[in-house]
């Protein structure tokens, strides 16, 4: 009866077009390693007006890059609507995750991914621990299987995932906090990961703010180009 008076009112109103709202594209936030979802309240306070959110947490310090890629990506697929995009947002390994998964996965739908200090060529810092036995031992049960997997080598787990095939902007740091471990970094840092190693083959978009790696992904600079890249596929330079 409803739908009938409203046909009657404007022949070109549906029922259907007024009973079913847009599907919200969704975001799904990936942390970094030894960090929870937490780390990723701010964005995701920031992102939850224009999207379905997803503050995705996982056990970084208990698995390694391939199961921790499939758990927490699939965790944050889930129950997803048909023909709902999915962009992801990510702080430091959490890209890497992405990149595992995507590197053997397709996402339908996929839309934008930003990476915020993503470790994309690994870290020297990683290497430096690696050198001397006792500090590695002290660094991978601290850091667990993945945190090993990161290092610089040509043969570390980035380095070994190739170039990327999706819309990719990546978000870097070049301020430093830490004066112990950044002083084992070679360039331009944030403290943990230099600005050269957050490079990856293929991505769309790279800029960098003068923000460090353990607090970055909570800057109100990072957060503006986060939401602009979402966007439009690009970030806003020269702001």
């Amino acid at each position: 009866m409803v739908g009938a008076r409203l046909r009657q009112l404007n022949p070109a109103v549906t029922v259907s077009t007024l009973s079913t709202p847009p599907v919200p594209e969704r975001v799904v936030l990936l942390h970094g390693l030894l960090r929870t979802r937490s780390a990723m309240s701010r964005l995701a306070t920031e992102l939850q007006a224009d999207y379905e959110v997803v503050n995705q947490t996982y056990p970084s310090r208990r698995h390694n890059i391939e199961t921790l890629a499939t758990l927490a990506i699939e965790n944050g697929l889930a129950n997803r609507q048909a023909g709902q995009k999915v962009h992801f947002v990510t702080h430091s390994l959490g890209g890497i995750l992405v990149r595992q998964y995507l590197s053997q996965h397709q996402i339908e739908d996929l839309g934008h991914v930003v990476m915020i200090g993503p470790p994309n060529q690994g870290s020297e810092i990683v290497e430096a621990f690696q050198q001397n036995p006792m500090l590695a031992m002290l660094f991978n049960s601290l850091n667990g299987p993945a945190g090993k997997q990161l290092g610089s080598h040509p043969n570390s787990k980035p380095n070994t995932l190739g170039a990327v095939d999706f819309s990719l902007g990546v978000i870097a740091g070049n301020r430093r906090l830490d004066p112990i471990l950044s002083n084992l970094l070679p360039t331009e840092s944030d403290g943990k990961v230099t600005v050269k190693s957050s490079m990856v083959d293929g991505m769309q978009d790279h800029i960098v703010l003068p923000v460090d790696h353990t607090f970055m992904m909570r800057d109100k600079r990072v957060i503006r180009q986060v939401k602009y890249f979402l966007e439009k596929g690009c970030f806003l330079h020269n702001d």
